[in-house]
């Protein structure tokens, strides 16, 4: 995968850095977590740090990772084979880890891999910090077991408030956080989009036409993994209610089949990446994201700079992306709220045009360089200021 824009240098390193990196995916589903976690990796080695990173693995991975990858031992997650649950930190782990010798462990999940892996840390005094990539509490809404949320928030209150930092990709995420008292010193660590690959040229009408939409169609794009917690039903509900849309689905998930069913008019293209899926963003009329789980949302920001206006829910991620009537549209998470949204944008192309070349605009704010500076800038900041018998919460 490319590991920087194009036009971006890294700058020298002040002092290098020994950082292992802990996920529960690194390189067998590809998502926004994992694209952005492969970017730090590679800005981390670009800039003369070094970086193990410890993940599940499988026989077939997505695509080529950067940065050099331990295999942590793991088991195909029950309903949803396509990810893995790790047994935490084994003993290869651990001697990995003696051997290497930390500055900083970094968390990207809560998960068994992630626990451990604080637990070591804390045992062996080396400070640790914890993106915050996914609001897994919200998850059980979607699979009958709303009961089991308070259980999962309490037990990321105890995860989060025994790291350093936390780093949340949006300001809405962060205040979510802070009212929910999960974690204690909360930075921002948002994305960055390439501007270059991603932008309103890879328009593309006659790729439109091969896949059956007319020019006068007003084509809503779905992008992502097709599973539940995304909002694919309220997408299916919203479409089906809003009038002259016509839908694009691009990605892949467990419910795709699922999915299709329900919107039999709509083209699926698959699992798209690079040139392939620049083009599907900007030869869409209308980029909709449903999902109130999103904590950024990074395909909102490569539609945004792709000059496709973005209808989001108004929920956290996209509150600190989108900005109602001007950079997009932002919606109550409801199938009737959406339809009339839609409906509002498919009848006006002036609008969507003006809100295309603001979200442009926008897009261009976030640079890759300059948000992994400043995260790293965050890491040196943790190992200074580390005081080991002053840990949070025992």
């Amino acid at each position: 995968m490319t590991p920087l824009n194009a036009t971006e240098e890294p700058t020298a390193p002040t002092r290098k850095l020994r950082i292992a990196l802990f996920s529960g995916n690194y390189n067998y589903v590809m998502d926004g977590p994992v694209r952005a976690l492969n970017m730090l990796v590679a800005y981390l080695e670009k800039q003369g740090h070094e970086v193990l990173v410890f993940a599940p693995t499988s026989k077939e991975p997505a695509f080529e990772h950067n940065g050099t990858l331990i295999s942590a031992p793991s088991i195909a997650l029950p309903g949803r084979s396509e990810y893995r649950f790790s047994f935490g930190v084994s003993s290869n782990i651990k001697a990995r880890l003696k051997s290497f010798k930390p500055d900083l462990i970094h968390l990207s999940a809560p998960d068994l891999l992630g626990y451990t892996a604080l637990r070591y840390a804390r045992k062996n005094q080396i400070p640790a910090v914890a993106s915050f990539h996914t609001r897994f509490d919200t998850y059980p809404r979607y699979y009958g077991a709303s009961w089991l949320e308070k259980y999962l928030t309490n037990y990321m209150r105890h995860f989060y408030q025994r790291c350093e930092h936390v780093y949340p990709p949006s300001q809405s995420m962060a205040d979510e956080l802070r009212a929910d008292g999960i974690g204690h010193d909360i930075r921002l660590w948002t994305r960055g989009v390439d501007s270059v690959m991603f932008n309103p040229g890879k328009r593309d009408l006659e790729w439109r036409r091969s896949i059956g939409f007319e020019d006068k169609d007003v084509v809503i794009a779905f992008v992502g993994r097709i599973v539940l917690e995304k909002g694919i039903d309220v997408f299916v509900e919203a479409i089906g209610r809003a009038k002259g849309v016509k839908a694009l689905v691009v990605g892949e998930g467990p419910e795709r089949a699922r999915f299709a069913e329900k919107l039999p008019a709509g083209h699926f293209t698959g699992y798209q990446q690079g040139e392939d899926l620049a083009r599907a963003y900007a030869s869409a009329d209308v980029f909709f994201n449903p999902s109130i789980t999103e904590t950024f949302g990074n395909v909102t920001l490569e539609a945004m700079a792709s000059g496709t206006p973005a209808l989001c829910a108004k929920a956290a991620g996209s509150l600190s992306l989108v900005e109602h009537e001007m950079t997009g549209l932002l919606a109550e998470p409801t199938s009737a709220g959406f339809a009339s949204a839609l409906e509002r944008l498919a009848g006006d192309e002036t609008l969507r045009r003006r809100l295309g070349e603001r979200a442009r605009e926008r897009s261009l704010d976030y640079s890759w360089n300059t948000i992994l500076g400043q995260l790293v800038g965050n890491y040196y900041e943790a190992i200074d200021n580390y005081q080991p018998n002053q840990q949070k919460k025992p």
